[in-house]
């Protein structure tokens, strides 16, 4: 019976959750869905001059956002923990005793170091294949501290440890951690444990070929929550970071990405950070969103502009007619606000090319008694009356849709006008033709 896979992400809470240590999180969540594994979340917070509250929260609230829960771990649990490193001393201690044992350990300037098997460590990674590294130079590849002179420990010792007693069986990282990878395998040995398959995936650069940083635009997770990415199209373009289903799709429903996803399957060269391609996959995820979960993300948006909305058919019914419009989720409030008011803002613009024109007073009034009479209040019967109307005074139907577009909603542009005044409500459009022609039109 094979061994149940079980995979990590270990985070350390200096700062916002970086696009790169969330697409980590996405291959290893992804491998331990695709294998019925376990996936472990694991604060690195050793560093107490630098861990905050504030970071370990962006991290917590960015992987939920996201989708990427985790089987074990902060505010989940597990028989594995404590799962912050700064709560794990008693265990470091112990596995620093053994290597004291095995003569492994000597104090230098009141550090503690390890001593380096001087040899030729071969590493079988999962993407990278089969790498050498030679240790045999202490010039080039000095013996590694593990503990600092205030008793701090160091990253390669306690992540050693903590991926042998997690029962961690694969190591699913950055590349820039392959280097680092000779001195753990040298680790465990020392230990007496066999070492976990490693995978170390491609780097992230922006389109220049430079390595993204944390100042560059859309770096940080919390980026794309401000500016109304969705979270599953974010998801789906970072899986396409250095994965591929090899057909040349982009859009990819996580469901199939979880039955194609293998680790041999990750390219090996470096991705490249393409902005504009994510700002499209959400474009497309908007588009085919049911009206349900449309409603569920709009809702903080329009709370947030000051808009008092909630799950409604009258929320839906806005939201459908103005999602042909919508790139990102912060788009809504600006195409939706009128919706919500009894006192649309008027573009004085269009106030004065639409409403302050001669005869556009006459024709609203005309149109208000021809819509108040209406059996059906429909799109297809507002066009119909509409085009009667202006055909009646040998008028073309555009002398009567401009200024009814701009006295219902304030604006010049929007979203179909008969389905928009559908939409509406007969009540409130009656009701804002009839103050539009008294405030701003003079014939």
């Amino acid at each position: 019976m094979s061994k149940e896979v079980r995979v990590r992400f270990a985070p350390s809470p200096t700062g916002y959750l970086h696009v790169g240590g969330a697409r980590t999180m996405l291959f290893n969540w992804l491998y331990a869905r695709k294998t019925g594994g376990k996936l472990v979340l694991r604060i690195e917070d050793t560093d107490r001059n630098r861990n905050t509250d504030e970071a370990l929260r962006a991290v917590l609230d960015g992987l939920r956002w996201l989708g990427l829960h985790w089987d074990e771990g902060p505010e989940v649990g597990g028989d594995r923990g404590p799962y912050f490193q700064s709560q794990r001393n008693d265990i470091y201690k112990k596995y620093l005793n053994k290597l004291e044992k095995a003569g492994r350990i000597y104090e230098d300037d009141r550090s503690l170091r390890f001593k380096t098997t001087r040899s030729i460590v071969q590493v079988e990674d999962l993407i990278c294949g089969r790498i050498a590294f030679d240790m045999s130079n202490p010039a080039t590849h000095p013996d590694i501290t593990i503990r600092r002179p205030d008793g701090g420990w160091i990253f390669h010792f306690v992540n050693v440890v903590d991926d042998i007693e997690m029962g961690i069986t694969h190591v699913i990282r950055g590349e820039d951690h392959l280097s680092n990878t000779p001195k753990h395998v040298d680790l465990y040995h020392a230990l007496g444990v066999e070492p976990p398959k490693f995978a170390h995936i491609p780097l992230i650069l922006n389109e220049d070929g430079s390595k993204m940083s944390k100042r560059d635009k859309g770096a940080a997770v919390s980026w794309y929550q401000a500016q109304g990415y969705v979270p599953e199209a974010v998801v789906n373009y970072l899986c396409l970071l250095g994965w591929s289903p090899k057909d040349n799709r982009e859009i990819l429903p996580i469901e199939e990405v979880i039955a194609l996803f293998d680790l041999d399957k990750i390219n090996r060269r470096s991705a490249r950070f393409d902005l504009d391609k994510c700002f499209w996959i959400n474009g497309q995820y908007i588009a085919q969103m049911t009206p349900e979960r449309f409603s569920e993300l709009a809702i903080p948006f329009l709370r947030k502009a000051g808009i008092d909305a909630e799950d409604s058919p009258y929320l839906r019914g806005v939201l459908a007619i103005v999602k042909e419009k919508i790139k990102l989720l912060s788009d809504i409030p600006s195409w939706a606000s009128y919706f919500f008011t009894d006192s649309p803002e008027f573009d004085p613009e269009a106030v004065a090319k639409s409403l302050q024109t001669v005869g556009a007073g006459a024709r609203l009034e005309r149109l208000e008694a021809s819509l108040k009479n209406l059996s059906n209040w429909t799109a297809e019967s507002i066009e119909a009356a509409l085009k009667t109307l202006a055909a009646e005074y040998a008028e073309k139907p555009a002398l009567y849709v401009h200024p009814a577009r701009v006295a219902v909603s304030g604006r010049a542009v929007g979203p179909s006008l008969y389905h928009m005044l559908e939409v509406m409500g007969r009540e409130r459009v009656l009701q804002r033709l009839a103050s539009a022609r008294i405030d701003f039109c003079t014939t």
